[in-house]
């Protein structure tokens, strides 16, 4: 069981909460293991939006499995800002240091830094305090213009609907981009973002859509793309035709139902050998019979 603990403090963006929270939760409603809890300091909490919210007082048991979210809060400044008192942020600390994994969103940054928690580590926060968040905790590395960072379990957004993409970067590790595409469908949240670089996976990079009948076929693909899987069984699977599955998919994703396979299955390999694989060996591994065919990808791809 993975529970989610959301520390929440007065001022709290609802989004930034609640962006988050949806998405474990829609995760949770697909069949894992997530229970989500809310803590603050005093209760109710008030909201940026005026919405109070009623979160428990006491913390709940831990484990190395579990997740801290500090969602952010608006200020004109971080030195402005709600003050965190000890207790929370030795409990934060203290999670950490026993294998567990901690998040910010937003200015919520500023509560992992006064927790120690960013020093020496890679950070980001809103554009507004970046300079400030470097500032004020001058061991950090700070990066600027970003969507998340990822850096020894401490996790940081830029704030507001980037706390979405944390999350379902998290969802992403923790089951596999299958999953975590899963979830952004249900979500209606499918021009995926991926951190500071561009899509690291082609699973997740080709779902910036809104065909049902393709993501349908990406599933099934995305499931088994190691073995073979014709183009008849793959339509008739997803109830249509193999000329309008080729169409389709080729319209939504750019690539036919062969090609976007192959990229799977390319990714996978080069993924493989960055690991110490050879390349015959994740050929085989990946689905190819032959590894000319995967030397062939290769080379294309370059």
């Amino acid at each position: 069981m993975s529970r989610i603990v959301f520390f929440l403090v007065p001022g709290v963006h609802l989004l930034d909460l609640a962006g988050p929270a949806q998405v474990f939760s829609t995760a949770a409603d697909f069949g894992y293991p997530y229970t989500l809890s809310y803590v603050a300091e005093r209760t109710p909490v008030p909201t940026v939006q005026g919405v109070p919210l009623v979160a428990g007082l006491d913390w709940p048991e831990l484990g190395p499995g579990d997740l801290i979210v500090v969602p952010g809060w608006r200020a004109g400044t971080l030195a402005g800002g709600p003050a965190v008192g000890a207790e929370p942020l030795r409990i934060i600390r203290e999670h950490h240091a026993a294998g567990g994994t901690v998040a910010s969103v937003c200015a919520g940054a500023e509560a992992l830094g006064t927790a120690g928690l960013l020093d020496g580590r890679r950070c980001t926060t809103h554009h507004d305090v970046q300079d400030e968040l470097a500032l004020r905790h001058p061991r950090a590395v700070v990066v600027r213009d970003v969507l998340f960072t990822t850096d020894d379990r401490v996790i940081t957004s830029a704030g507001i609907a980037s706390g979405i993409d944390l999350a379902l970067h998290l969802v992403a590790v923790r089951h596999g981009p299958a999953v975590a595409a899963r979830v952004a469908r249900e979500m209606v949240v499918y021009a995926r973002r991926n951190g500071h670089e561009p899509q690291s996976s082609a699973m997740l990079r080709h779902r910036s859509h809104l065909d049902d009948t393709v993501h349908r076929a990406q599933d099934l693909i995305d499931a088994r793309f190691d073995r073979p899987l014709p183009l008849p069984v793959l339509a008739s699977a997803v109830g249509v035709s193999e000329r309008t599955l080729t169409r389709l998919f080729s319209r939504a994703t750019g690539l036919t139902p062969l090609r976007y396979q192959q990229t799977l299955r390319l990714e996978r390999a080069q993924h493989l050998m960055s690991h110490g694989a050879t390349m015959d060996a994740a050929a085989r591994s990946v689905g190819f019979e032959d590894p000319r065919m995967l030397r062939r990808l290769r080379a294309r791809a370059t």
